[in-house]
């Protein structure tokens, strides 16, 4: 079973390297879902991702209590949004790009509800 997981750790991870350049396809699921197999599997896997540049502070903040910093809401926002407008330009069936703009909308009111990390407070 440990390595069924962390071959799906590392798919995941190509995923969600992927879903950088790639519009529509969602980096942070895939970024979690490597996390939480590589934590099952592979130490190593998780703590370099634990330590990485961009995904660290996302996964930090996710384990921290659910965090999405407000950041991160304005990019998956502003991706969504390029997304939804690429869809009702180039789709053929009109359903098409209504299902996926209503999934969008679903996905962008959970994800703004979601509370942000707690800032640093100066101790005087």
């Amino acid at each position: 079973m440990r390595w069924v997981l962390r071959f799906f750790a590392l798919l995941c991870l190509g995923l969600g390297i992927a879903g950088v350049f790639l519009p529509g396809l969602p980096t942070t699921v895939f970024i979690l879902m490597a996390s939480w197999a590589a934590a099952r599997s592979s130490p190593r896997i998780h703590a370099w991702l634990h330590r990485h540049k961009l995904f660290g502070p996302m996964l930090r903040n996710w384990e921290a209590g659910g965090y999405v910093s407000r950041r991160a809401k304005y990019s998956a926002a502003i991706t969504m949004a390029l997304s939804a407008a690429i869809l009702w330009w180039l789709a053929q069936p009109w359903w098409a790009p209504m299902l996926a703009s209503s999934c969008m909308a679903g996905v962008l009111l959970w994800l703004w509800r979601r509370p942000e990390p707690p800032t640093a407070t100066a101790k005087n």
